[in-house]
């Protein structure tokens, strides 16, 4: 037996830097840092609404970026905390701890690694398109819900993970509502939906640069500033996590056992499938983006450097890293054409998170509530909904299933549903598409069908139908192929049982014009030597001239049954 083909370790960043220059140097530098300050924001509010401490998301975002720029298959993807991990990562820091988050994580990453080594990044791609617009938009839903309580600036110690336990407590704190925090979080989500539609007109071009600045880095700055001039009663990051670390992570190895291996294995794989979803649909974007600006990413690479850096990031206190959307969106259109661009953009993390870490104790939790409102609404593909009317009845259940799953269970049982359901649908409409036509044999006591589609255990209840179909009086009944394109042993076992009944009955069974698969399948199956001499036949007017003789009469052309006067 030969050896299963592995895929090569060969990052993107080693092709990118053959005849590297100054120009492109400065373009991806430049790209680096803007991703860098978009990604400030985004990372420590991630992290907090996913029940981990701010400085988490922005380790993870300076290693796990770092790395997965490094090594991965992609010139502009840009990795870090996502939001689509913030409802797994609550969850799973509420079941089973932080520390065996992090264990999650790494065993996530080690298998991701796997999945890239074995070269499953194309299996991926095999997911139904309404499958994940179902758990996209459920998890839009769920950050929109983690984040009114900062934005009511409720006071709830800890929000359970279960959504209507989420909402029996929110509805709960309500007479501790806070109006100054709702007014800095509307501020930050309205303003964030205006920043790009303020520059759009002709403006003075000094005004036109302001424009070019992060909507995210504008409110965070101007809102801290004016709920800190202004001394607003409201939550801080200094208030609740008593400020972010102005230093580097320290290198911790977590408590490790079998046991624990055992009862983490479904966060493991839920952490690991949705990793690679997330960052393999990121992937295709920037591709589809860039268009012909570089080559189009690999996907088995990519799937390798995000298991490196989910096996890393942990050991500094890091969560689940994946592909962003956001971040690679604003990578490419910022100028960037190399992997360069990501690394800069961990770099300049890093430089503030060193430099600045301190002044991240005045900003109010109700900002970053703003920012990931923006983020939950811009993540859901809501115009899917309206449009659910012009599509199948399969389509329209497994989206909506997968989505409602994904809000009231959890995102592990949405995709497992989703996915059962979608084959389901599939296996029926495929079997829907086979069928046996009557065509006229143009000779007494002869039947033939014409077989369209796929004979597979989907539709073999279509050629048990068959032998009810063919009257009494019959000598021979021929099934024509041609446009039988595959067939599977279900199949197969369909026409043994066949040929067993009209035998008994005494009549013959014959195949004509057969393709490649289903000839091969016969043949390798025994039906061929069971039908005897002339029981497989090149074409149908070969299978009704050794019928003929039998019939004594000439053998007439045969025609469909709609062509029958």
């Amino acid at each position: 037996m030969p050896p299963l083909p592995l895929h090569r370790f060969r990052p993107r960043l080693v092709s990118s830097l053959k005849g590297y220059t100054r120009d492109r140097f400065f373009a991806d530098a430049g790209a680096g840092l803007t991703v860098g300050i978009v990604a400030l924001p985004l990372a420590m509010a991630f992290a907090i609404a996913s029940g981990v401490k701010p400085e988490a998301g922005l380790f993870t975002a300076i290693i796990a970026g770092f790395l997965i720029s490094a090594l991965g298959g992609s010139n502009v993807q840009i990795g870090g905390p996502a939001g689509a991990f913030i409802v797994i990562v609550y969850g799973i820091v509420e079941r089973y701890g932080l520390a065996n988050l992090l264990i999650a994580t790494i065993l996530a990453g080690v298998l991701l690694f796997l999945m890239g080594l074995l070269r499953l990044g194309a299996l991926v791609r095999y997911v139904p398109v309404n499958i994940v617009i179902g758990f996209t938009n459920g998890i839009a839903v769920l950050i929109a819900l983690s984040q009114v309580r900062d934005l009511l600036g409720l006071k709830i110690t800890k929000l359970p993970a279960d959504f209507f336990a989420q909402l029996h407590t929110l509805g709960g704190a309500l007479p501790s509502f806070n109006p100054y925090a709702l007014v800095l979080g509307l501020l930050c989500f309205g303003g964030l939906m205006l920043w790009p539609r303020l520059f759009k007109r002709d403006v003075p071009p000094l005004v036109k640069a302001a424009g070019r600045l992060p909507g995210q880095i504008v409110a965070l700055v101007t809102l801290t500033l004016a709920a800190t001039l202004l001394a607003l009663p409201v939550e801080t990051i200094g208030s609740r996590f008593g400020g972010i670390p102005q230093g580097l992570p320290t290198f911790a190895l977590p408590d490790f056992s079998w046991q624990t291996v055992q009862r983490l294995f479904i966060p493991t794989v839920t952490i690991a499938l949705l990793g690679a979803v997330e960052s393999l649909l990121c992937a295709r974007v920037a591709d589809s983006l860039g268009q012909s600006a570089f080559p189009r990413h690999d996907p088995n690479q990519e799937l390798m450097a995000q298991g490196v850096a989910n096996v890393v990031a942990p050991f500094f206190g890091g969560i689940p890293a994946t592909g962003t959307i956001a971040r690679t969106v604003t990578n490419l259109r910022a100028g960037a054409t190399t992997p360069v661009a990501g690394m800069v953009h961990a770099a300049a993390l890093l430089l503030i998170v060193l430099l600045a870490a301190p002044l991240a104790l005045y900003v109010p939790l109700a900002v970053l509530a703003g920012i990931l409102l923006f983020v939950a609404w811009n993540m859901g593909e809501w115009h899917e909904f309206a449009r659910l009317r012009q599509f199948s009845l399969g389509y329209r259940t497994t989206l909506l299933g997968t989505f409602v799953l994904t809000v009231v269970f959890d995102l592990t049982v949405a995709v497992e549903v989703g996915l059962v359901s979608a084959c389901v649908f599939f296996i029926w409409r495929m079997g829907t598409l086979f069928r046996a036509e009557p065509m006229n044999a143009g000779m007494p006591g002869v039947v033939v069908f014409r077989l369209y589609g796929a004979l597979f255990f989907g539709a073999v209840g279509r050629i048990e139908e068959l032998e009810a179909r063919v009257p009494a009086g019959t000598r021979a009944v021929v099934l024509e192929m041609q446009r039988l394109v595959s067939m599977d042993a279900s199949g197969l076992d369909a026409l043994v049982q066949l040929h067993r009944v009209l035998q008994r009955r005494g009549v013959r069974l014959l195949l004509a014009e057969l393709n490649e698969q289903p000839r091969s399948l016969v043949q390798r199956g025994g039906l061929a030597a069971a039908l005897g001499e002339d029981g497989l036949t090149g074409s149908l007017a070969e299978a009704l001239a050794a019928l003929a003789p039998a019939a004594g009469g000439p053998v007439n052309p045969a025609t469909s049954a709609a062509d029958r006067p």
